[in-house]
């Protein structure tokens, strides 16, 4: 037999102080009854007092509490094999939202492409919590959820004109991933939860602040990987200007009047695969049919399968109910038991003797 507890076992050395205490009571109980009067007296008044009666229950306290004591140590013994499910994948989706995913070197452009093939990925998720990051040089959060409806008409109504400050910051959208896996939190994390976060990150690849690398080693730190997916062609594409009611008003130029070209560079490319190295991901390419974006979603498929496999564990069979029923109908007998025996008896007169002390 082993204890859950053992460290409780030392309160069975209040076992004989206990029995020293009432004792002790017993025997003051005594010498305060002697102390009243006449000890004949006393005995006729006291019908049926056992001094046997008393040792009994104080007896059965003693039992009790040793019982208890043990019970509260979480006796164990044998075992039995318990099937152990683990509790999914923990998503966030941190999709580049800038102007530049507006491009259409990928059908029907970078952003739309990006949000259907995400879109995709929620359909084979089934219990996972999905949380979404859309960033540019600021970041919009959504909640981690098992609602992948909500998810999927966030991204619906969102485009890069709904961000509010221009650019690209992927450094900070890792960190704000980070954050939203690290409020989801109920507990700290154990290393098999750690395992199972993850963040996909969907870019273009153009970093214009921030370090992006440093954030990776604080995810990998929190044991957080991060599947990368590159996203647009190394020629490069105009980016589309639209006027507030979705007309297409021509193509950004730069100060000089020059048409703005979007590419996904080898300097950007590099960053993604380090990102992905770092936090122990993977990388991929999306180029013109989104293939990339393809095979993070078989990635995922892979890992919710191997997260959702049974495993089975030996745990030991806990037996403190075989020492606190006991305890508990020892201290009902000692609550129902009687210190005295009563009984009827005729009345007798007493002595001259007795009567005079």
């Amino acid at each position: 037999m082993s204890f859950g507890n053992p460290e409780l076992l030392w309160l069975l050395l209040f076992s004989p102080l206990l029995a020293f205490a009432l004792f002790w009571l017993s025997r003051w109980r005594g010498n305060v009854g002697r102390s009243l009067g006449n000890p004949a007296l006393i005995r006729r008044l006291i019908v049926g007092e056992k001094l046997w009666l008393r040792g009994l229950k104080g007896g059965l306290w003693v039992l009790a509490f040793s019982l208890l004591v043990i019970a509260l140590a979480k006796p164990e013994y044998g075992s039995r094999t318990r099937i152990l499910r683990k509790r999914g994948l923990d998503i966030v989706f941190a999709i580049d939202f800038s102007k530049s995913m507006l491009a259409q070197d990928i059908r029907p452009n970078r952003i739309e492409r990006a949000k259907a093939e995400v879109l995709r990925m929620l359909e084979i998720l089934d219990g996972d919590r999905v949380g979404c990051v859309a960033f540019a040089g600021e970041t919009i959060e959504f909640p981690m959820t098992v609602d992948y409806r909500a998810v999927a008409l966030f991204l619906r109504d969102l485009s890069p004109y709904d961000m509010p400050v221009g650019g690209t910051a992927i450094g900070r959208a890792l960190i704000a991933s980070k954050r939203l896996l690290e409020r989801s939190r109920r507990q700290p994390p154990s290393k098999e939860a750690k395992s199972s976060q993850i963040v996909v990150l969907i870019t273009d690849g153009e970093d214009h602040e921030g370090d992006p690398i440093a954030a990776a080693r604080e995810l990998a730190q929190a044991g957080i990987r991060v599947y990368t997916a590159g996203v647009g062609t190394a020629t490069g594409e105009p980016i589309p200007t639209y006027a507030p009611d979705g007309t297409w008003t021509g193509y950004l130029r730069d100060e000089e009047g020059k048409i703005v070209r979007s590419a996904l560079s080898e300097e950007g490319e590099a960053t993604l695969k380090r990102i992905a190295e770092i936090t122990g991901g993977r990388y991929h390419h999306a180029g013109r049919q989104a293939e990339g974006l393809a095979r993070i979603r078989e990635d995922l498929a892979r890992m919710q399968k191997e997260e959702r496999k049974a495993k089975r564990i030996t745990v030991r069979e806990g037996r403190y109910a075989l020492f606190l029923a006991p305890a508990f109908l020892l201290l009902v007998l000692e609550a129902i038991l009687p210190e005295a025996w009563i009984r009827k008896r005729k009345p007798k007169e007493l002595s001259h003797a007795e009567a005079s002390s």
